[in-house]
């Protein structure tokens, strides 16, 4: 055991720095924030909890981390399976846990061991099961992490509600479908995964910057009316349907001649992040009061911690902030998901 809590963050390799330099702004001096692999940084401070943690991720809010969990163990790197899940259920047990919970396993950097993550998740849920433990992947109130890193194995546990994510070190893991029209769909859908986003059936949705449509696809599949708006050509796909009504303008004279109250808009257009939430406060005025707004920022690579807090205070006023991460499928990008207010737009 470690003398203070040594709670571990996980982010997008490219984005460690910037994950741990937002850590040290927000915590301060006395919490030390320091790299432990290439996507993973440990935080520690007397008496610092993965709920404080978390929840200061949320309501900065912290854009990089995307996963914690608190370090209980970590082991040499030539364990073996065996040692390693004996490892896993003396954790489990000296921290009282019922008797269900959810056992996640994930890669951390490059990988020298012998075996990968599902031979380890196999062996500790082999060992706890027989210890009387119930084991899933995920939707358990409590997660028990392992992570093969460069310089070991680390264990960790935590309540799901601190983790920030259900899924192992963050990494949502989606599969392409049939019908899909473009990779962009898995920005959306992580989001609304991610963040449990409940769309409203039946109503209206404005998808900003739409061709070839993916994003208005998945609207469309949650059984949204949607106004496709972009000067290109959607997928020959949706042509057909009925519900999606294509406006080939810019989205300013859409806004300009609208009168159309939707219930959500989305923005995955390739712009200055300022820009696009300078739009998105102009479309706040034709969003009824708790419509859901989703956008990405394209923040590229300089001055990233000062562009994004200026974005979000940009929406700040005609939106409430709900969510702001740098998701897996998000690249030199943060998803932003806000809510409409009832206060009117400027």
């Amino acid at each position: 055991m470690f003398p203070d809590p040594r709670i571990v963050v996980s982010t997008a390799e490219e984005s460690l720095p910037l994950a741990i330099r937002e850590l040290e702004l927000d915590f301060g001096p006395e919490a030390k924030v320091e790299a432990i692999g290439p996507e993973m940084a440990v935080v520690t401070a007397p008496s610092l909890s993965a709920q404080e943690v978390a929840d200061r991720c949320e309501a900065a809010p912290l854009v990089f981390p995307r996963h914690l969990t608190v370090e209980v163990a970590l082991l040499d790197a030539d364990a073996d399976l065996d040692r390693i899940a004996a490892a896993a259920l003396a954790a489990v047990r000296e921290a009282a846990l019922p008797p269900s919970l959810a056992l996640q396993v994930w890669v951390s950097g490059p990988s020298s061991y012998e075996f990968g993550p599902a031979a380890v998740f196999g062996a500790i849920a082999a060992e706890l099961d027989a210890a009387g433990y119930a084991v899933a992947r995920s939707g358990r109130r409590h997660v028990l992490s392992c992570c093969l890193t460069p310089r070991g194995i680390l264990l960790g546990l935590n309540e799901t509600r601190d983790s920030l994510s259900d899924w192992p070190g963050g990494g949502v893991r989606l599969s392409k479908s049939r019908d899909q029209i473009s990779r962009a769909e898995f920005k959306l859908e992580e989001a609304l995964t991610e963040f449990g986003l409940d769309l409203p059936a039946g109503g209206n949705a404005l998808d900003l910057g739409a061709a070839p449509g993916g994003w208005t696809r998945i609207l469309r599949r949650r059984g949204l009316r949607v106004w496709a708006v972009d000067p290109g050509d959607l997928d020959e796909r949706l042509a057909r349907d009925g519900q999606i009504k294509h406006l080939k303008v810019t989205a300013g004279r859409f806004l300009h001649s609208n009168r159309t109250v939707f219930d959500v808009a989305v923005n995955d257009m390739r712009m200055d992040p300022k820009l696009s939430c300078e739009l998105m406060v102009r479309v706040a005025a034709h969003l009824a009061p708790g419509a859901l707004a989703v956008v990405t920022l394209k923040t590229g690579s300089r001055e990233v911690l000062a562009t994004v807090k200026a974005c979000l205070e940009i929406l700040t006023g005609p939106y409430e902030i709900l969510h702001a991460r740098q998701l897996r499928h998000n690249r030199h990008e943060i998803t932003v998901v806000a809510r409409r207010t009832d206060a009117p737009a400027d």
